[in-house]
């Protein structure tokens, strides 16, 4: 059972619809995939509310309790936590004998770039982080990838004490999809598959994982 944090320190940064298009992913290749939901806004649980009826379902979890781990069902194979909005580095640490690896979405603004230094630095110093045992991964996110200001946020993000895994393209297609409880996976257009192409390096990264 591979068990992901999807973590980020500043909201807005679009966790969600990384953990959501990643659950999906693994959904709609066959493996049973739960989504934990430990924001209180709950946007992951009504998106998985609105998954249910479809083949290749994901099973929501609410992560505001603290038993959620115990509600997991033995089955899993792929388990997406969707962190509380604005984590802290010592909240990310309670998750970390519980995890396989942390994956940090960061956009292309100088704010957010600011946000996510000091976060990333206390990240690297935990213990289990330190020692290698849970691999972290970032994804720059919302890119306009033919724009100077996208090219030089993610030089500045390659500066970070962890790799960048995934360059994803800004796209209303995400928007679009989640609010039908779906994801760029469910889709097979070329315009789609081209978005879907962004998140080979990631998906690769995670399998050589578990």
């Amino acid at each position: 059972m591979l068990k992901v944090l999807v973590a980020s320190s500043k909201g807005g940064a679009g966790k969600t619809t990384i953990a959501t298009n990643l659950a999906a992913h693994y959904a709609v290749e066959g493996k049973n995939t739960v989504i934990v939901d430990a924001d209180r806004q709950g946007s992951s649980l009504r998106w998985a509310e609105k998954r249910a009826g479809m083949p290749n379902a994901v099973l929501g979890l609410s992560g505001l309790r603290r038993d959620w781990a115990k509600h997991v069902p033995e089955d899993a194979e792929r388990v997406v936590i969707d962190s509380a909005a604005g984590i802290r580095s010592g909240e990310v640490g309670d998750y970390l004998d519980d995890i396989d690896a942390i994956i940090v979405p960061i956009l292309p603004s100088s704010i957010d770039l600011e946000a996510a230094e000091p976060f990333l630095s206390e990240v690297a110093n935990l213990p289990r982080v330190k020692k290698g045992k849970v691999p972290v991964a970032l994804v720059a996110n919302r890119l306009k990838p033919w724009t100077n200001a996208s090219q030089q946020a993610v030089e500045s993000i390659r500066e970070f004490p962890f790799p960048i895994v995934a360059e994803l393209r800004d796209t209303q297609g995400y928007v679009l999809a989640s609010e039908l409880g779906k994801s760029i996976f469910d889709y097979n257009s070329e315009v789609v598959r081209s978005h879907q192409d962004d998140w080979g390096k990631l998906l690769r990264w995670l399998k050589k994982i578990g």
